[in-house]
């Protein structure tokens, strides 16, 4: 595949992409010494800086032998309990994190040259909390929540639009409730990794590691 204004080959291109970083420091002598508070900032500033899609985040799962997936899910909510987000419990996503409760997260943010990751264990978020949320969905994406086995094989499209249409018909005039195998996950993190990109790709990294004793333990990691 030829890129013919340039004459070079996207791989070509993609091994010529260069760009300088150019962050504020982070320090593990000023950081935040709760990573929870930290993040919240992060994330403030991320909105303040009009990052699209900033409650983004990759979303990394295993099976119970190890054979690992990630995709890109939204961030619902978190707090010291966790981060929350919402999916259909069949789905691959799903499935996985019943059998094998551990996953990570990473957001990117581009635009501020920073990176959060995430560690911890999974749990299924309460069936108030998700009732919640569900009814705070618009109504079309409440129909798609039942008319979509996530992550199964599908004839075509036409199948897709025709379940949804069946479930519109079937919730005509009344509320739609949410489907049980619908519903919220909370990652409770164990730990968090902060990075700042920097000029000579001397990058800060902070990691915070949770410890039972002694609360949230910080190292630098090299970049």
């Amino acid at each position: 595949m030829k890129n013919w204004e340039e004459g070079l080959t996207v791989r070509d291109q993609i091994e010529r992409l260069r760009r300088e970083y150019c962050g504020a420091q982070l320090d593990e002598t000023t950081a935040d010494e709760d990573p929870i508070n930290l993040f919240g900032r992060w994330m403030e500033e991320a909105l303040k800086a009009e990052v699209p899609d900033p409650h983004a985040m990759v979303l990394a799962t295993a099976t119970t032998s190890g054979k690992p997936s990630a995709r890109v899910v939204l961030l619902r909510g978190f707090d010291r309990n966790g981060f929350v987000f919402y999916t259909n419990y069949r789905s691959r996503k799903g499935k996985e994190l019943q059998a094998n409760p551990k996953a990570a997260a990473v957001f990117l943010w581009h635009e501020l040259d920073r990176q959060v990751r995430i560690e911890g264990t999974v749990e299924k978020a309460g069936v108030e909390e998700s009732d919640w949320y569900f009814d705070s969905r618009p109504r079309e994406s409440q129909l798609a929540a039942w008319a979509s086995n996530q992550s199964d094989i599908i004839h075509d499209r036409r199948q897709l639009d025709s379940d949804f249409d069946e479930f519109k018909e079937k919730f005509s005039g009344a509320k739609v409730v949410r489907p049980e195998f619908w519903g919220g996950f909370r990652i409770k993190p164990e730990s968090f990794e902060f990075w700042q990109g920097r000029p000579r790709r001397l990058h800060d990294r902070l990691l915070y590691v949770s410890n039972a004793v002694h609360g949230w333990e910080i190292h630098r990691l090299a970049p």
